[in-house]
């Protein structure tokens, strides 16, 4: 009885909220499905508001914009099975690419103007004062510290942090592959909880208390910072990988929906600076022209490198071969997991 007594209320609490969408979808002109990653909630929330306003005082229609979040490998499996994404704001190019080799976004996707408005790294969050002095990446494999990260076989942060941690070795003066995977392996020995996305490993480590630093995105590393009154504080390595998560009209169902045109202003849009003011604003970082606005004394500087490095003695250099190699099945990550 109580339990329904609850749900009852929980109903008419929302009831208002549901119906206001409802009648917005209704009278908007248009109307996107945007299927994104989990550490964006908040960046496309003001992203979105702001195109609002925008394309109704430009078109003189509205336009209604429905959000879907989860890992991002496990968001691009749900475009691929049919969920009706206009959009894909994913973490890892592979994700976005696996949509095309479905057939639902056209070759070439990431050569278009509006494919990466901007980009990102992995840093370290530990609690404040940092008591297991942890400044870089060898000091995760230092005496007792423990690690969250979440799991490189479902989450764009998940592959992000160990090739970030696999670049961290190779980095260094004479490092070898041999050398990052026996770090790599000693870090996930260190990993007791592998959740399926960056907003759950946050949970684990901010509101769960496990573990002395969180490998995650910058952007989400300031947002926990910021929700936990400072009860956690933002490492900056000294290098880290460059992200780059892209965003991609899906062909397939724009042209099916008669959606594109409208879409392709939403991308545009995140290239303009209003757009990227708030991009920077959730601790994303901007096209190259708009750097300014990032303020340097809180995204601050830091060495970034890509694949290539990673990849710097083998012949092929691309997303496609990492994917393959690291983290498909019997893979460097399954392989080093089984060594826990």
């Amino acid at each position: 009885m109580r339990t329904l007594v609850i749900a009852t209320i929980a109903y008419l609490v929302l009831l208002p909220a549901i119906a206001w969408v409802l009648v917005w979808q209704q009278r908007a002109d248009d109307a996107l499905l945007n299927v994104s990653y989990d550490p964006t909630r908040e960046l496309w929330r003001d992203l979105n508001k702001a195109f609002r306003a925008e394309y109704e005082r430009d078109t003189g229609k509205r336009v209604a914009i429905s959000m879907s979040h989860g890992s991002s490998g496990g968001q691009a499996r749900s475009v691929i099975d049919g969920l009706d994404a206009d959009v894909v704001s994913l973490a890892m190019w592979s994700d976005t690419d696996a949509i095309r080799k479905a057939g639902l976004i056209a070759p070439g996707w990431d050569k278009r103007p509006h494919a990466q408005p901007y980009h990102s790294t992995l840093v370290f969050v530990v609690r404040a004062g940092n008591p297991k002095n942890i400044v870089q990446w060898d000091d995760l494999i230092r005496g007792d510290v423990s690690i969250v990260t979440p799991n490189p076989k479902t989450s764009g942060n998940g592959r992000l942090s160990l090739l970030a941690a696999w670049g961290a070795v190779l980095k260094k003066e004479g490092g070898t592959p041999e050398e990052a995977e026996r770090f790599v392996t000693e870090m996930y020995r260190r990993t007791p909880v592998l959740d399926t996305g960056a907003r759950g490993s946050a949970m684990t480590f901010a509101k769960k208390g496990m573990g002395d630093v969180h490998l995650t995105w910058e952007s989400d590393a300031h947002l926990e910072v910021a929700e936990s009154n400072h009860k956690l504080q933002v490492i900056y390595p000294k290098w880290s990988i460059r992200a780059e998560p892209p965003v991609a009209v899906v062909d397939a169902n724009v042209d099916r929906r008669g959606t594109r045109e409208v879409a392709q202003k939403y991308l545009e849009f995140m290239f303009t600076e209003p757009g990227q003011r708030i991009i920077v604003e959730h601790y994303y970082r901007p096209l190259e022209k708009y750097d300014a606005l990032r303020d340097r004394g809180v995204m601050q500087d830091i060495e970034l490198f890509d694949i290539s490095l990673i990849w710097k003695d083998w012949k092929k250099k691309d997303w496609d071969e990492v994917q393959k190699v690291f983290f498909a099945d019997n893979g460097v990550f399954d392989r080093i997991y089984q060594k826990k």
